[in-house]
């Protein structure tokens, strides 16, 4: 029988399929602590409130690279290159999503536009994170290998997605709201299908490394677009909805420092 939990078992298990899990972890999460950082520099000055929360976020990404880093390095393994078509972050930004990264290595100030569009699509992103890593945390918060580590990741990204919810309601106060909800659909409607993609793509790598049978790794791609099918019928508004969240000021102090995993 497929389950989430005997497929991520799997993957843990064999130590190249785990390294590229890991790998492809890794890599997303640096590129968002990348972003991060440079939006917290460039951020206007009438918005500057933002920027340590922004520092703190892209902290936090970087926390999580070291992390699946350390998960590799406990297990004697090196990082792999990360194949193009299961790079989330990289064809989330090649596809208008965000802020271009042309325009962040720029040493040019954003304006309030730019910071709404970065929340926008930090609140879709991080709804998908959330949203996983709590699948990881049902299936596996207790394992003995990544456990740990995946409580402390999914803590930080539901501290993510409420920071995200405040501020997003704060500017639609501000007069913003028509934008907000704009920009989130044009953003979710996109997101959803690359993650379609990019589960594909990387379903087929797992598959092959695993040397899954034609009949298995047909169910797993028809069960990834089966739930395109219900995103894009409906489920999308999940991640454009907008709810005060209990957690408050999420994201007001220092990062955590990355556990020994």
């Amino acid at each position: 029988m497929l389950s989430a939990r005997s497929l991520f078992q799997e993957i843990v298990d064999n130590d190249n399929s785990y390294q590229l899990f890991c790998s492809i972890a890794a890599s997303g999460e640096a590129q968002g602590g990348w972003e991060n950082s440079r939006i917290a520099a460039l951020v206007p000055p009438s918005m500057s409130d933002l920027a340590p929360k922004i520092t703190r976020h892209g902290a936090d990404e970087d926390k999580h690279g070291r992390i699946f880093q350390a998960l590799l390095k406990k297990r004697g393994l090196d990082p792999v290159p990360v194949p193009p078509e299961t790079d989330y972050t990289m064809l989330l930004e090649r596809a208008g999503i965000g802020l271009a990264h042309d325009k962040l290595r720029r040493d040019e100030p954003l304006d309030e536009h730019d910071i709404l569009v970065y929340l926008a699509h930090s609140r879709v992103t991080e709804q998908r994170a959330a949203d996983q890593m709590e699948m990881l945390v049902k299936n596996f918060g207790d394992h003995p290998e990544v456990g740990k580590a995946i409580r402390m990741i999914s803590q930080d990204e539901d501290n993510h997605l409420a920071y995200c919810h405040e501020e997003l309601l704060r500017l639609a106060r501000a007069g913003h709201g028509r934008t907000i909800q704009r920009t989130l659909r044009e953003c979710t409607l996109v997101e959803i299908a690359i993650y379609r993609d990019v589960s594909l793509a990387v379903m087929g790598h797992m598959g092959r490394i695993l040397k899954w049978p034609r009949a298995k790794s047909a169910a797993l791609a028809a069960g990834i677009r089966a739930m395109y099918a219900y995103e894009r019928a409906g489920g999308w508004r999940h991640m454009v909805t907008l709810t005060m969240p209990d957690r408050r000021d999420a994201l007001g102090g220092p990062a955590e420092t990355a556990p020994v995993v």
